[in-house]
């Protein structure tokens, strides 16, 4: 609720109650007919969207909840916002879906990756939307998933968690933190040798299910595991700094913000530290290799990824690189917002041809879907959302290196691999948990 609606609540009683009269009617609202025959409820009009192709089609509203400017992955958010923005427009101009064209512009909000002001947001914008194409951050996702599941909203996260795996109303992407950490500590044991591995991460989520994911995986290879949380900001990595130094692991797992690797990886390496990183995706971005750390990072750093960064030679690749044009920065916040909205639209296109575009024909649509077009950037086999968790979990993740001639700052040195640990690894719950 806004600032604005909370003094209006406080000065006439009267007045609220008939706004949240009006909010439950509103939540209940039943199903009309639409364009083509379609069934509807909340967040799809007969009226074409305000930036419409074709003012015949009515519009589907599609919410955002970003990290947009202050949080610590605005330099990925604000990329995956604008790439996703292209993935719906390139969809309107091949006509759309069901009758409708789509619409991620109206309902745009900051949520500054702090859960609370997710859901002061995400109310703000529920009334008016069909789906939600894109919620940034495990935690701040988690913050709303009970609400998403009450009311049959399905939602697009931008992060990886083990979580989503289990969760029907979260339309997720390539493989999870835990599965990916696996893989990287598989490859440091085969690749490099490694004999002990350290996980460095944030506390929650996001980062205690990448932690898991190398434990998991040190267990079964046999080398030792250390495991050191630490608090975001550059200020507050002292500690795992201190750990690491001390400590001197062959292998660091790093699951942090970009800004907090740069400290980590930079100042580990001022004090003598020769051991590897790998970090887990969201700890990239290319402007680390303009940072006092990039020595160190080209030096000790690898990177794991769900995916080929932004110049593979994929159809969808090409496809998101001509809808882009050109952008400010080459960047895998632009590759990720892209991959992310294929499930989406797949969705859509099923409850469209089942004449049902209301909240609960788009969920079930996103259970009937056995494989996503992923257009290459995904292999076949990507994409079920049908069956039992274990099932359906994607595996597969990837091994790049830095490199200044990237478009993105890093070359892939092992495509796309599943490692022993995660091919075994029975999944029925988060990682973490």
């Amino acid at each position: 609720m806004s600032v604005r609606r909370i003094v209006a609540a406080l000065a006439v009683p009267l007045a609220a109650t008939l706004m949240v009269t009006g909010c439950r009617a509103q939540e209940s609202t039943a199903p009309q007919t639409g364009k083509e025959g379609n069934k509807v409820d909340f967040g799809v009009t007969n009226e074409p969207c305000p930036e419409a192709i074709d003012k015949s089609k009515g519009c589907i509203y599609l919410g955002t909840l970003s990290d947009l400017t202050e949080g610590p992955f605005k330099a990925l958010a604000v990329p995956i916002t604008e790439a996703q923005k292209a993935f719906w427009k390139t969809v309107n101009k091949d006509g759309g879906i069901g009758g409708y064209e789509i619409d991620v512009t109206k309902y745009v909000k900051d949520n500054k990756y702090n859960p609370q002001i997710q859901n002061q947001v995400y109310q703000e914008i529920k009334p008016n939307i069909l789906a939600i194409a894109q919620t940034l951050g495990s935690p701040t996702t988690a913050a709303i998933l009970p609400d998403l599941k009450t009311s049959n909203i399905v939602a697009v996260p931008a992060s990886w968690t083990s979580l989503w795996g289990v969760e029907d109303v979260v339309l997720e992407s390539g493989t999870n933190y835990c599965m990916e950490a696996m893989n990287s500590v598989d490859y440091a044991v085969e690749k490099m040798s490694v004999k002990t591995v350290m996980a460095v991460h944030l506390a929650g989520d996001y980062g205690d299910d990448a932690a898991a994911g190398a434990k998991i995986a040190a267990e079964k290879r046999g080398v030792t595991f250390t495991d050191v949380k630490t608090a975001s900001g550059q200020d507050n990595q002292g500690a795992a700094i201190d750990a690491i130094v001390s400590n001197k692991p062959e292998l660091v797992i790093l699951t942090n913000s970009p800004t907090d690797a740069a400290v980590i990886i930079g100042q580990s390496a001022a004090r003598g530290f020769k051991g590897k990183f790998i970090g887990t995706s969201p700890t990239w971005n290319p402007g680390l290799l303009q940072s006092a750390a990039a020595p160190a990072i080209k030096a000790l750093y690898l990177q794991s990824g769900p995916w080929q960064p932004w110049g593979a030679d994929t159809a969808g690749h090409k496809k998101m690189r001509e809808a882009l044009g050109s952008v400010p920065q080459k960047n895998d916040g632009y590759t990720s917002g892209w991959v992310w909205s294929y499930p989406l639209k797949a969705a859509l296109t099923k409850a469209a041809e089942n004449k049902d575009l209301t909240r609960a024909g788009l969920l079930a649509a996103v259970k009937s879907l056995k494989e996503v077009d992923y257009e290459g950037m995904l292999p076949e086999g990507a994409g079920n959302y049908s069956g039992a968790p274990n099932d359906t979990v994607f595996r597969q993740s990837e091994i790049a290196k830095p490199d200044d001639a990237a478009d993105t700052g890093v070359t892939v040195i092992e495509k796309m691999f599943t490692g022993p640990t995660a091919k075994d690894y029975n999944f029925t719950k988060p990682c973490y948990q």
